[in-house]
Parts: C-alpha cells; structure tokens; sequence
C-alpha cells in the first residue's frame, strides 16, 4: 500500500513544542514523523558538524540520505537552546549515553515541564539498571517518565510505512499524552502500564536476532530460525517475569512483535552482526565498527548473563550467545550446545 494514500489525514491533536534528543537514524525518524504530524520538532545533535550538515542539506544524509525534512523541523547543536521552550522531550540516544544524556537535560528542563520519554532500548551497561529506574533517579516520579517501543525500522517511519508502537508509562495519562502525540497517519501507537515488561522486550529481542543471525548465518535453514524465535520468546518471557513484568506484555508489540521483526529482516543490525558473526573471519569489535552503528544486543547479552546468573536463571540461548560475543566459543559450538540439550516438556516460560 503506498504512503501517499495517507497524505489526506489530519492530526485532530493540538500542535505540541518537542524536542528530540538524538540524530541517529531512530531519533531523525522519529522527529521526521512527528514535524509530519504538525508539532514544532527540533532535533539535537551531539555533534556540531552533524547539525550543521543537517540544517544545509535538510537531511541525515549519514542515517537517512534522500529523506528531506519537513519545513518544521528544526536542527541544534545546543542542549539548553533546544529544551528552552519545549512542553515535551523525547530522549533517542544509545543506553549507555542514556545517563549522562538526562542529567544534562534535567539541568535546562522548563519550570513544570513533566513530559519526558525515551525510545532508547537496552539496559544501562555499569549499573544494570533499567532506563525508566535511571528517569526516576534523575528526574523524581513526578515527571511523566514514558517509554516508547515496539517493531520498528527507522527507514520505514521516516517514508511514513505502516507503524505501530505502544507508549508505556506508570500513569495511563502519561502514556496516552504520547500516544496522542504520534498518532497520525500510517502510524497507531497504543498504551500500556507495564513499562518493566515494555522495556525488557525491547532489550531482550536484540540478543535473540543476533541468534537467528548466527543461525542464518551457519545456514541452518528455517526450521532452526523458527525454534530460536519461538524458544527464544520463552525465555524473554521467564527473564521479564523475574523483574516484575506482567507476561501478557511480552506478547504484544514491544514483545513479540519486536522479536519477530528483528529476528527476520536484514535491516536488524543485531541479526546483521548475528550474521557476520558467523562467518568466523572477525571479531565482535570489528564487525561493530564495520556497521557503524549501536549493536545494542552485544551491550543487552552481558547484563543479562550477569543478572541471570544472580538469580540462577535458565536462559540458553541468551547464555550461547554470551558466549560467542565474548569470544568463549565458536559460533558452531553454540549450535552444537543448542541442539545436544535433552528434550523436555514444553513450558511457556
């Protein structure tokens, strides 16, 4: 269906000040869509130069070279100059900038301002800690802290494709502020209340693509591909209950949605690498620099080798997986430890 059959909607939601933190390629789509949807968007760079190129040529041609932006997106390279005057701000930076990220926002954050919320997945490298508990510690639970999920590929927001996401926060009205926000045109975004849930999907499916990537990769054939996922939704399901998650979470957009679209297509950087991995010619580090952006699922896989192994957790395919990252073993001896594991009854989790 193309994207032009959508052109003629309208956004019935007041005009809304936001800023987007990050100008990678989920963050410029990100902002694209909501300048699209008729908010004052102003996207931050980090990097001067990135900004000033951005602002020249009114693209990212880095991330997202022949996408122009919309007349009313605008670009910064300066944190306090772009939350000034902004009633919201969405945070698309990679988790282990996500601190330090949000301790200089809070410093400029508008006297009352109390939207703030991240499309960020992962878990913060040094402390474990889930992104909404580094929210909560920075800002206090009074600012609306609100994660933003599901099965997403920048390239395809950003043409205005068929999307939908869910906007999970502890506040139903908080998550609905979102909502509302984003919902416009090709894209539907729904709610929730079980941000654990939402944000351990979010991690955990990328350690699963790198999975079916080394699986693809060995050429293992579909079948092995089809039991990874389904498998590896177990798993997801057993760690994300051990923190509190609600289960029927993980069988939603942020859960199996995300899984299923990160597990099966090449625009997955983690199933990428999962793939170059295989080959056995490079190291992980390599590959990383080779596709010149966030592996999130080589950071997610550490942190949840150390907290399963806390709480004595079963988790196999994320545990082979650790382990081929790390280097231990090759990515055939994984498979090999996969399938020489004895047979056992099923469990949902």
């Amino acid at each position: 269906m193309p994207n032009s059959s959508f052109s003629s909607m309208v956004n019935p939601n007041p005009q809304r000040k936001v800023a987007v933190l990050g100008a990678g390629a989920w963050g410029t789509a990100l902002a694209i869509h909501l300048a699209k949807a008729g908010h004052a968007v102003t996207l931050w760079s980090y990097c001067p130069e990135q900004a000033a190129a951005m602002k020249s040529t009114h693209e990212n041609s880095r991330y997202l070279s022949g996408i122009s932006f919309p007349e009313n997106l605008m670009v910064s390279a300066s944190l306090e100059c772009t939350i000034a005057s902004v009633e919201a701000v969405l945070l698309v930076v990679p988790s282990n900038a996500f601190r330090g990220v949000l301790q200089a926002v809070a410093k400029y954050l508008p006297e009352g301002m109390r939207h703030v919320a991240w499309a960020t997945k992962g878990f913060e490298p040094t402390s474990q800690c889930l992104l909404h508990q580094i929210a909560f510690d920075i800002l206090g639970k009074e600012v609306g802290a609100t994660v933003l999920s599901g099965p997403t590929f920048a390239s395809e927001v950003a043409k205005g494709l068929p999307t939908a996401m869910v906007s999970a926060s502890e506040r139903e009205c908080d998550a609905q502020y979102w909502a509302d926000m984003f919902h416009f045109d090709a894209f539907r975004m729904y709610t929730q209340t079980d941000i654990v849930g939402v944000e351990v999907g979010g991690a955990y499916k990328n350690i699963i693509a790198i999975a079916t990537g080394l699986s693809d990769g060995l050429g293992l054939g579909a079948n092995a591909r089809a039991a990874l996922i389904s498998r590896g939704m177990v798993e997801m399901m057993r760690f994300a209950q051990a923190l509190g998650a609600q289960p029927e979470t993980l069988m939603g957009l942020a859960g199996l949605g995300d899984l299923v679209l990160t597990c099966t297509d090449d625009l997955s950087r983690n199933r990428r690498f999962g793939k170059e991995l295989a080959k056995g010619d490079q190291t992980a580090q390599r590959i990383m620099q080779s596709l010149g952006q966030v592996v999130e699922g080589v950071k997610a896989v550490r942190i949840v080798q150390m907290m399963a192994k806390e709480i004595q957790l079963d988790l196999p395919i994320m545990e082979q997986v650790y382990q081929v990252v790390s280097e231990q073993i090759s990515p055939k001896e994984a498979a090999f430890a996969l399938l020489a594991r004895s047979g056992k009854r099923e469990a949902k989790s």
